[in-house]
């Protein structure tokens, strides 16, 4: 760390990875820091600098960094070896000590473990403790052995098919003709010798006869709400390949595909309503990473403004919904299945999927799409851009119906428009416009009060999807 990168972590303050102590003279409180950052999600502490950002200085000597290294290794347990650095700062010397996320958890300082919260280091609750222990105990459910499953239950064609693709998709090199014990071995599938809850699911002739929850059900609903009425239902069974496969059929039948004919282009060009990039990743996606244990289906609801894949399951620890529009590690919640799915090009591995289909939707002309979890299960769902035809029954306010007319003509709205205009108070401005963001009708353009107005969402992603098809066609040139 140079001393430019230093100043900014002094400038922004503790927090729940960065810990400031004068000297070593506080090594007890700075132990307990540490070992709260294994326990959550790494950290460094610095000595040399006071808990007010001011930059004070450490003495610095063999002898001092040996102390440091020793200290931690005989406190905490298990053993960890930190990264010790010193550097200069204004002519000061400061000691950096830093320690990555625990990856045998739980870790004690002198018997108690200590967990991260803000600048703060509380001891874990027991309830919390077991939690961790548990935890670190279970194997994933998808690696456990399948009791009573045997290889006669296991469709060997259906393996053959696999590997022969996974060597197409990604050069898997495991020969398709493989005996079907080895060909499952080689693939991690098996478990001391016995079929995993994993090979079941994926080549199983019948999975439903030991996991009778490993479905995905298919709704195709009139209107915009589950209690509209049922155009078509499926439920579909199967291997879970398999059901990506059947699935995305139900989601073609009904969904509307567009023609039309381009000036010298002699194929018909063809466009579906939304990407089926985007569909593949959601489904496969769901049907990968749900929580099997449970007893709940896969679904995908399909509504005339909206589809929905609905994943029993939850995030990762420590994750949010945020997350998954941001840059992110890949966290597979069954990985074994993970693992196969990848090989065939079902997923990518590299936990990029939610950021695909994000890219996909709004490439596509439509808005992003909506990540929520209600506590049980994850769901992704894909949107419709909203049709300016349909305002009176869009179940929006006079006041909104108002804006989005006066957005059409005038091309944007600020907050104050918004209240001269229906003559109302800044508080239920503020909660209109949010909801028309939120409907993916407005989109926020600018910042600051006077900065900040409303557009109309599909307009400002029609100026997006014209800058990037404007980049591609310029690479395509330049290629």
């Amino acid at each position: 760390m140079d001393e430019k990168e230093f100043l900014k972590v002094v400038e922004k303050g503790e927090s729940e990875r960065v810990e400031f102590k004068k000297s070593t003279a506080q090594m007890e409180r700075a132990l307990k820091a540490m070992c709260s950052f294994l326990n959550h999600k790494g950290g460094a502490v610095y000595f040399g600098v006071s808990d007010k950002g001011k930059v004070v200085g450490q003495e610095v000597s063999d002898s001092t960094l040996k102390t440091i290294s020793q200290k931690i290794r005989q406190k905490i347990k298990p053993e960890v070896s930190p990264g010790i650095n010193v550097f200069e700062s204004g002519g000061k010397n400061v000691v950096e000590v830093k320690v990555a996320k625990g990856t045998n958890k739980p870790y004690y300082l002198d018997g108690i473990a200590y967990r991260r919260a803000g600048s703060e280091s509380p001891v874990i609750a027991p309830e919390e403790l077991e939690k961790i222990i548990l935890g670190k105990k279970r194997t994933c459910w998808d690696s456990e052995v399948c009791e009573g499953a045997t290889f006669d239950d296991i469709d060997a064609e259906k393996v053959e098919w696999f590997l022969k693709e996974a060597k197409n998709k990604r050069g898997v090199d495991i020969p398709a003709n493989a005996p079907l014990k080895e060909a499952l071995m080689r693939l991690k599938l098996l478990h001391g010798g016995k079929l995993t809850n994993a090979a079941v699911l994926l080549f199983a002739k019948e999975p439903q006869k030991y996991f009778i929850q490993s479905e995905v059900k298919c709704i195709r609903f009139r209107g915009t709400d589950v209690t509209g009425p049922m155009v078509d239902m499926k439920v579909i069974e199967s291997n879970i390949i398999e059901q990506v496969t059947d699935a995305e059929k139900f989601i073609f039948d009904h969904i509307s595909l567009s023609s039309w004919i381009e000036d010298w282009k002699i194929q018909r060009q063809e466009k579906w309503e939304y990407p089926p990039k985007a569909i593949r990743e959601a489904l496969a996606n769901a049907i990968a990473h749900r929580d099997y244990s449970s007893a709940s289906k896969v679904q995908v609801r399909i509504f005339d403004d909206r589809m929905e894949f609905w994943n029993p399951g939850r995030l990762p620890e420590g994750w949010t919904i945020k997350k998954l529009k941001q840059e992110h590690e890949s966290e597979p919640f069954n990985p074994l299945i993970a693992k196969q799915f990848f090989w065939i090009k079902h997923i990518e591995e590299v936990g990029t999927g939610t950021n695909k289909i994000v890219e996909w939707c709004v490439d596509w002309g439509l808005p992003e799409p909506v990540f929520e979890f209600t506590g049980t299960s994850l769901i992704t769902i894909l949107k419709k851009p909203f049709n300016l035809a349909d305002l009176e029954k869009s179940g929006l306010n006079e006041r909104q119906i108002k804006a989005i007319k006066y957005v059409e003509k005038k091309g944007s709205i600020t907050n104050r428009e918004y209240m001269i205009t229906n003559n109302i108070s800044r508080n239920t401005a503020t909660i209109d416009l949010a909801d028309l963001v939120k409907r993916s009708i407005f989109i926020r353009v600018g910042k600051g009060k006077r900065g900040l107005k409303y557009e109309l969402y599909m307009k400002s992603a029609k100026k997006v999807q014209k800058k990037v098809q404007k980049r591609s066609m310029h690479k395509e040139r330049e290629s």
